[in-house]
């Protein structure tokens, strides 16, 4: 049995050596790992606060960046819709001035037909009142040479003027 149970001198010298080294080891080893433990905790507590801050900060970031996004997308909307409606202006101008200035050829074509249309009856004219003179000359010499004939042209044209 001895060899299951220890001897009480082994036990009493054992428990001594125990509460010498228990002694040895609070006097001088327990208190450094404790401040290192201590201080190891405070370490570890101020990076998770760190960490925390930084990940508002990423937060407060992301929120700002999000917003200046959104500010720039704002912008460049509208900076595209100023431009659409400045070319669409510009197309608008152009149609107008086109349709003006067509509208211009036109009357001037219109203008410059009718003169010269009328340029032509004018001419007709002419041509058709020195053509009837021409042949009232020839009927008048051919008449006239005859005085009898001259005296009835007469009488004829005085009817026909008090008629009228």
């Amino acid at each position: 049995m001895e060899l299951v149970t220890p001897g009480i001198g082994l036990i009493f010298w054992q428990t001594l050596t125990f509460i010498v080294v228990l002694f040895l080891l609070s006097k001088f080893a327990w208190k450094p790992i404790m401040g290192a433990l201590r201080e190891r905790e405070v370490s570890i507590e101020s990076a998770l606060a760190a960490a925390e801050k930084a990940k508002l900060e990423m937060q407060g970031l992301k929120a700002e960046n999000e917003k200046l996004l959104a500010e720039a997308r704002m912008e460049r909307d509208r900076i595209l819709k100023e431009a659409s409606d400045a070319a669409n202006m510009l197309v608008e101008t152009a149609k107008q001035k086109a349709n003006e200035e067509g509208g211009r050829m036109i009357a001037q074509a219109r203008e410059s037909i009718e003169n010269e249309k009328r340029a032509a009856i004018t001419e007709v004219k002419n041509m058709a009142a020195a053509l009837s003179v021409d042949i009232a000359e020839r009927i008048l010499r051919k008449e006239l040479s005859n005085p009898q004939a001259q005296h009835e042209l007469a009488k004829d044209y005085i009817n026909e003027v008090t008629l009228n």
